[in-house]
């Protein structure tokens, strides 16, 4: 559907969610992304017709829960399976775009969960009636974030932010930073009215260029307390923080799937169908996507049997929480090594002539290349090790919740 036909559809401020509708919206926009992508490839672009139409569609009101508008993408544990698909959706047409919207979803899971009544609703308003994209921008060097109170009740910040996706277009994001007493504290900041320093020299990437992903410095910027999340610490609380992962795996695997694609029907242009080597690289392509959904269906299983909501009550301690960690960083690690084993086939199947640019299997493995490099691999393996080890249950039930 051209963005032009995607601008007549007529949406109410607060139209009823329907899940169904909201997904097929969506490969409407992730067609647009793949067809846009080649020209939003470099260091200062930023989707902005995409979000646009993301806005327009509802999609950014998704992820609220029911009461707010939305339908709890990301919030409401039993549509956990229909968020991920969402998400993968969007990756499929755009990593960049993917990216940018998993890390709306990521904010607002975290303000519905640890924020007060009255820090939820203004945020809901902002998402829905607003049109405000929100962000984690939790990423730091020696500069970073301290959150300093001042004597008039207000908060001040020092410091630098880095990885901040969607630069001058991310009005809502989390900028998460340390007390004086050392805890670690989420706050929000209206970006729109603020004065920020942002470095787009500092983002020169290989791939994931239209993230806008710059440094910026929040130095003396002044917040009342309304803007902070939660208490020191709550960011790194489980099943939350780990379980999260299985967000940017989906967009991820959307990625690898918009990959085997074009790979597809490059081969079938050339007509080498009959060829029993890529025969074979092929079939090894589509078993690779295929194992990665029926992770994204055990995730989604998982996460909706755990509790109601993503993560569950944050006031009870939940006996299956390390199990939920452990298979959501197997979930994460497998759709790593799948994501990989598809570019490398992709690769092997079309050669130099097809990785050449404009063609898009050339940037789409350039995108996911970068956007893999997720933080702290080894940790996220060893643990799915370290849960094993002190358990005994035989692999059959392994992962039961009984």
């Amino acid at each position: 559907m051209s963005i032009q036909l995607l601008k007549n559809v007529v949406i109410p401020k607060w139209h009823s969610s329907n899940i169904a509708l909201d997904l097929k919206r969506a490969a409407e926009i992730a067609d647009y992304c793949l067809n846009n992508a080649t020209a939003i490839d470099c260091n200062t672009a930023f989707p902005k017709q995409e979000f646009e139409l993301i806005a327009k569609a509802g999609l950014l009101a998704a992820p609220l829960a029911k009461e707010l508008g939305g339908w709890g993408a990301g919030i409401d544990a039993n549509v956990t399976y229909e968020l991920l698909m969402l998400l993968k959706q969007i990756g499929h047409g755009n990593l960049a775009v993917g990216r940018i919207y998993e890390g709306h979803i990521n904010a607002l899971q975290l303000i519905q969960t640890f924020g007060s009544i009255e820090q939820i609703a203004s945020c809901a308003d902002d998402a829905r009636d607003r049109q405000k994209i929100f962000g984690v921008w939790n990423a730091e060097a020696s500069d970073g974030v301290k959150i300093i109170p001042c004597e008039n009740g207000r908060y001040r910040l020092e410091g630098s932010k880095t990885f901040c996706s969607g630069t001058g277009y991310v009005e809502r994001p989390f900028v998460n930073g340390v007390l004086p007493e050392g805890g670690w504290q989420m706050c929000i900041v209206p970006m729109d009215e603020v004065t920020t320093v942002s470095d787009p020299a500092w983002w020169q990437p290989s791939g994931m260029r239209a993230t806008a992903s710059y440094k910026v410095d929040f130095s003396g910027v002044e917040l009342d307390r309304s803007y902070l999340i939660g208490q020191p610490g709550d960011y790194y609380r489980q099943p939350w923080l780990s379980v999260g992962v299985i967000r940017f795996a989906a967009v991820q695997l959307g990625g690898a799937e918009a990959l085997f694609n074009l790979t597809r029907q490059y081969l079938q242009k050339l007509e080498y169908t009959n060829d029993p080597y890529q025969q074979e690289r092929l079939g090894r392509m589509v078993i690779a996507i295929e194992s990665g959904n029926l992770w994204l269906r055990g995730a989604a299983d998982r996460v909706a049997a755990y509790a109601p909501v993503f993560g569950g009550d944050p006031t009870v301690v939940h006996p299956q929480a390390n199990q939920l960690v452990a298979y959501a960083n197997m979930v994460r690690t497998a759709i790593e090594q799948i994501c990989i084993d598809v570019m490398h086939l992709c690769q092997r199947s079309v050669g130099t002539r097809g990785l050449l640019p404009p063609n898009p299997m050339e940037r789409i493995i350039r995108d996911l290349t970068l956007y893999l490099r997720q933080p702290a691999f080894d940790a996220a393996l060893a643990n799915v090790g370290q849960y094993v080890l002190h358990e005994s249950n035989p692999a059959s039930i392994l992962w039961n919740d009984e």
